[in-house]
């Protein structure tokens, strides 16, 4: 029976960092940071469009004091040898010292079939070679391997953020080299603050690319991209080629400023990529944007030229129907 497939932004409202995963069950499985920063919810959904009306279950919330008792964010739910795992940042205050929040990096595991179930078990930290600001890991496996990459201060490179790629002994611990694959360099990459973080990992076309994101959180947050071939060694830091440009950035014909903090899914047949992101739909910010609630959550398809890479297109307009796939 051929489906007709839409959905319609924002796919959920107020919902920064937005992470979706569809699994062999059928679900999608969405997670994100949410306005009080204070907890880690999890929904799932048999569409992408029903993710908003899809009831949250909140796996885990914030200490009252401690290392994990401020400002969490960007929680990825993932599903690793029959297990599901959250990755998420969290500090010990929501002060910063010298413009640095203090976030470590940190694992939930859960053992039950349903993610919405079960008891979540903190694992810990995800310990690097610097105690320092660390954020945004991501996981993924390719060749029988499993990596983290993630975004973290290096104490001797200017700025806030660099990225960086290791191989992991186990869902929460990694072992061997630890090599930095990118770092703030272009002009749209500095504004406000030197930030490369949110990494997300899509393997396709014989490459394997990295979307991440870059400058401050107002408008001028955008999408960059990393490119390595599929047979490359992942840990050489030569095997990755930044995009000179942004990949995916303000559109203000469509009313839609600064859309980042990607992750990547697929429609239910598997055979279309989809773009999620967040972004606001108005430019002017009273205040830190990054208190501001009003980063939604979006989707939408992502095109392949016929070189193999990715066309992310423009961020599109509100209220209109952005994918139309059959199957």
């Amino acid at each position: 029976m051929t489906q007709s497939i839409t959905f319609t932004n924002p796919i959920l409202e107020q919902r920064a960092d937005p992470w979706v995963y569809r699994h062999t069950d059928g679900f999608y499985y969405f997670s994100a940071s949410v306005p009080a920063f204070d907890r880690i919810e999890i929904r799932r959904a048999r569409t992408i469009e029903e993710l908003k009306d899809a009831e949250p279950v909140t796996a885990w919330r914030k200490r009252d004091t401690g290392p994990m008792s401020a400002n969490i964010w960007a929680p990825e739910i993932h599903f690793i040898d029959g297990k599901w795992y959250i990755y998420y940042a969290a500090a010990h205050t929501s002060e910063t010292n010298e413009g640095l929040f203090d976030h470590r990096m940190y694992v939930l595991e859960n053992e039950s079939a349903n993610p919405l179930e079960g008891e979540w078990v903190e694992k810990g930290q995800t310990r690097t070679r610097w105690e320092s600001f660390a954020l945004d890991a991501t996981t993924f496996e390719h060749r029988g391997i499993r990596y983290l990459v993630w975004a973290q201060k290096d104490p001797d490179i200017p700025g806030n953020s660099n990225l960086y790629i290791s191989e992991m002994e186990n869902p929460w611990t990694l072992r061997g080299e630890q090599v930095m694959i990118s770092t703030p360099e272009y002009d749209w990459e500095i504004i406000g603050f030197k930030v490369n973080e949110g990494a997300a990992v899509l393997h396709r076309n014989g490459r394997i690319f990295i979307g991440y994101s870059a400058s401050a959180t107002d408008y001028n947050y955008c999408m960059g991209l990393l490119t390595a071939d599929e047979n490359a060694d992942l840990l050489d830091p030569a095997s990755w080629v930044k995009s000179p440009e942004p990949v995916f950035q303000t559109c203000e014909a469509n009313g839609q400023y600064g859309p980042g903090h990607n992750s990547f899914t697929v429609t239910p047949d598997g055979q279309t990529d989809i773009l999620i992101y967040h972004a606001r739909n108005y430019k002017e910010i009273e205040g830190d944007p990054l208190y501001d609630p009003n980063r939604h959550a979006r989707a939408q398809v992502i095109h392949w030229r016929e070189d193999g890479t990715p066309d992310f297109g423009v961020p599109v307009p509100d209220g209109k129907a952005v994918a139309e796939v059959e199957q």
